[in-house]
């Protein structure tokens, strides 16, 4: 069963929420398969397949439920579930069978004190963490992470091309993110913690602000994630992170082992040995800044990758 979403009314920013947990959720079309993620679950051999309320992970669920469909499985589709309290528990009860995951959000959901690593040391770390019932699969190359960008104007005023340049720089300077973003490691307490920065002031700010608030330096720093198609339409800079305080955040397929068989897997891991950044960097823009439907952008990607 398929929910039709339309993003034409969304702000562009809107997509950045997913790396970093949920907002206010987006209103379904009424469809039986959207909603909250509560009841149905998987049954007579069909793989319910979820996404967070955000366009990136709605895009992600019709990719790899696409690709899953064109092996013959039979997918039921629970879309615009809210934050990762909510659908990680419904993984967990078996009310849905696959969900695209972000391989360092889900470890730090997990596991608070989890060091950042590589993606390797990071599934390592998820599979050793998740109850019984439940794992991960094959990780793709694509990620979407935490950054600390600045406008073109900012990076060439302080000669900012790292995190590291930041020192001594950002008392004098604003940053904008959302609250969680003041209080985890992979945020302000993992810039002072490991690059000795301290900004003059956080203002929390709803996500989808973030853009302009920087454009009307506002802010003059922000928490944007490293997919989102306004970092290149506004020519913004991602200062470089050397020592990886923002981790890994792969996408990577959570399931539920019971409701997963190998056909599943084989379609699951296809995707994922296939899926880049840029992928996901130029499927979002066609979604969030074109106004495209997330289906049919699915599709086309699948058959370009030879998976539909």
């Amino acid at each position: 069963m398929r929910n039709g979403i339309s993003f034409a009314a969304l702000p562009l920013t809107v997509l950045l929420l997913s790396a970093c947990g949920a907002s206010d959720p987006f209103e379904d079309d009424g469809g039986e398969d959207g909603g909250n993620g509560e009841g149905g679950g998987a049954g007579d051999g069909t793989v319910v397949i979820g996404s967070g309320d955000f366009p990136e992970s709605t895009l992600l669920a019709e990719v790899y439920g696409r690709a899953m469909e064109a092996q013959g499985v039979d997918v039921e589709y629970q879309l615009n579930i809210g934050s990762r309290e909510v659908y990680y528990s419904q993984v967990e009860e078996g009310n849905l069978s696959v969900f695209p995951e972000y391989n360092g959000s889900i470890l730090a959901y997990l596991d608070d004190d989890a060091p950042s690593g590589t993606p390797e040391e990071t599934d390592a770390a998820v599979e050793e963490a998740l109850p019984e019932g439940l794992e991960i699969l094959d990780s793709s190359e694509a990620e979407n992470k935490d950054s600390v960008t600045v406008t073109q104007e900012t990076a060439d005023e302080h000669d900012l091309e790292s995190l590291a340049d930041l020192e001594g720089v950002a008392e004098d300077l604003t940053i904008g993110g959302p609250p969680e973003f003041e209080t985890r490691h992979q945020g302000l307490v993992g810039l002072e913690d490991v690059y000795g920065v301290e900004f003059g002031e956080f203002r929390s700010l709803e996500v989808a602000l973030l853009t302009q608030a920087l454009l009307d330096d506002d802010i003059q720093a922000a928490n944007l994630f490293t997919t989102d198609p306004q970092i290149a339409v506004e020519d913004f800079v991602v200062l470089e992170d050397p020592e990886n305080v923002f981790g890994a955040q792969n996408v990577t397929p959570l399931v539920n082992s019971e409701q997963v068989d190998e056909t599943a897997r084989e379609a699951l891991n296809a995707v994922s040995a296939e899926l880049t950044t840029e992928d996901v960097t130029a499927l979002n823009e066609r979604v969030v800044v074109d106004n495209e439907n997330a289906a049919d952008v699915a599709q086309d990607w699948l058959a370009e990758a030879g998976l539909d």
